[in-house]
């Protein structure tokens, strides 16, 4: 037997074993075909170097990545996080690549290095899809933004123009920017047809023949062009143009037929901007026909109406005429004629004011008549209407019928002015007339006190040389008021006669003090 080579009592020992496989030789397939698979995002170059930690973290980067990107929407992905992830993947492809340079691999280098290749499509098939994905999310907010205008529209139409204003703005302000910075998007397609309701909507009130109410909209929907691209409006550009001069003339003619003042707003405004048109035409001939009505009113029943009306359609078509360009002309005749037919109506509104008791109004309007006209054979009488509309002031017996422009009579009556001052003597019943007697030289207003004694006989004085005037009545009751002249003559006096055939009748005019200094 051979001998052991260690005797029992011997002791042996095993030598350590090395803490790795010896580095392979140094190999760029290898380093190359790790740095792609980590590009993939998932880390597997790791997986093929049996690096387990790396490849969680690659994995954790890509995850969080997905977390922030999906779903997609309008904004995208923030530039941090893509910048962060990107640093992640090539700090992940360089290590890699340095630590497969000379560690083994759990697969074939070449086979590596072509899933590596294949695997590369995974990040960029994302980024496509993300980028379809992320471009049809805008696409969609584009789309919710036009529906929320569209909702903004809608919800101002059920209210007045003056309230949805601020709405009628801001949803213009969407349709704009989606046209004008989202010019290739399905919102900025859908923006034409969506004007056509917006200005559909806001001349609703045309459409519905309430051209008052239209014409704010549709001022305001002519301003639109000055926002919105005309290649986006096409014929809407001038879409309001016949609809707000038609809404300025049937407005300003209503306002017109009932009395109003507003019309010469609205034709000022029509005239101005739309002077060629058909509605601007029709201005002239309104105005003649309100004039005409006017006139017509003078012989109706309320003819002091009708003058007050002439007159301030004189006065407005005047005003009106100064800014009308070629309808000044056709103005200017038209406020011509209704100051004339105003003037002429003062007569019958004398007259009519007269019957009603007004006389100090019917004493004015026939003055009025009188001073404004030159001739006609009104003139004469409307001077006797104005006269007995003074006495009946004081005596309102006298107003109970119209004077006539009968003179003369068959009673001789004389007036004598026992004051110092002028008087002027004013007289109606079957005769009207008036006449002026110069102050009394050396005449006194009498004490209250002498004019209550009994005898007090005032045009008495036989050495005096009393102004006087003669004038013949007929018979019946005739009112006399005797008005004197100059500061502080005091009131009228007053008096009626009854005349009567066979006798002479004598007025004696004179002042008497009251208390104080007053006459």
């Amino acid at each position: 037997m051979p001998e052991a080579p260690y005797g029992p009592d011997q002791q042996f020992t095993v030598p350590p074993m090395p803490p790795g496989p010896p580095p392979a030789p140094p190999n760029p397939l290898r380093a190359a075909a790790v740095a792609l698979l980590n590009l993939s995002g998932l880390g597997l170059g790791y997986a093929l170097l049996r690096r387990w930690g790396p490849l969680v973290l690659c994995l954790v980067a890509t995850a969080v990545l997905l977390f922030v990107a999906l779903p997609a929407d309008a904004d995208g992905i923030p530039t941090g996080v893509l910048v962060g992830y990107g640093v992640v993947l090539l700090l992940a492809a360089a290590h890699g690549a340095r630590v497969a340079l000379q560690t083994p691999l759990a697969a074939r280098a070449p086979l590596a290095l072509l899933l590596g290749l294949m695997l590369l499509a995974v990040p960029v098939g994302g980024a496509l899809w993300y980028d379809g994905a992320r471009a049809e999310a805008e696409q969609q907010a584009l789309l919710d933004r036009l529906e929320k205008a569209d909702d903004l529209v809608a919800a101002a139409a059920r209210g007045t123009f003056a309230a949805s204003r601020s709405d009628y703005r801001s949803a213009l302000a969407v349709y704009r920017d989606l046209a004008v910075d989202h010019p290739g998007s399905r919102a900025a397609d859908r923006v034409p047809a969506r004007m056509r309701v917006y200005y559909s909507t806001i001349g609703a009130a045309y459409g519905r023949g309430e051209y008052c109410l239209a014409v704010e909209p549709l001022q305001f929907l002519r301003t639109v062009p000055r926002t919105m691209p005309a290649d986006r409006l096409g014929t809407l550009t001038h879409w309001p143009d016949d609809r707000l001069a038609t809404s300025l003339y049937e407005c300003g003619a209503a306002d017109l037929a009932d009395g109003g003042e507003a019309w010469t707003g609205h034709f000022r405004d029509l005239l101005g901007t739309f002077p060629g048109s058909a509605a601007a035409a029709k201005v002239v001939p309104a105005a003649d026909t309100a004039v005409r009505t006017a006139q017509q009113g003078v012989s109706g029943t309320a003819p002091c109406t009708a003058v007050d009306r002439l007159r301030a359609l004189g006065t407005r078509l005047t005003d009106l005429a100064a800014t009308a360009g070629d309808a000044s002309t056709g103005l200017t005749a038209a406020a011509t004629r209704a100051d004339r037919d105003g003037d002429a109506g003062a007569y019958e509104c004398g007259v009519d004011q007269f019957k009603d008791g007004d006389f100090a109004e019917a004493r004015q309007s026939m003055r009025s008549y009188v001073a404004d006209t030159e001739g006609g054979g009104k003139r004469e009488r409307a001077e006797k209407i104005a006269i007995a509309a003074e006495v009946a002031q004081t005596l309102p017996a006298a107003g109970k019928t119209l004077p006539t422009t009968a003179s003369g009579g068959s009673i001789s009556v004389t007036v004598k002015n026992d004051s110092p001052h002028d008087i002027t003597v004013l007289y109606t019943g079957p005769v009207t007339g008036s006449f002026t007697l110069k102050a009394c030289g050396g005449c006194i207003a009498y004490s209250l006190a002498a004019t209550i004694t009994t005898g007090f006989k005032p045009c008495s004085d036989s050495g005096r040389n009393y102004p006087a005037r003669t004038i013949r009545l007929p018979v019946g009751t005739t009112y006399f008021v005797h008005r004197p002249g100059g500061t502080g003559a005091g009131a009228p006096a007053s008096d009626t006669a009854r005349l009567r055939s066979g006798y002479l009748y004598t007025e004696c005019a004179y002042t008497t003090r009251t208390f104080g200094s007053g006459a």
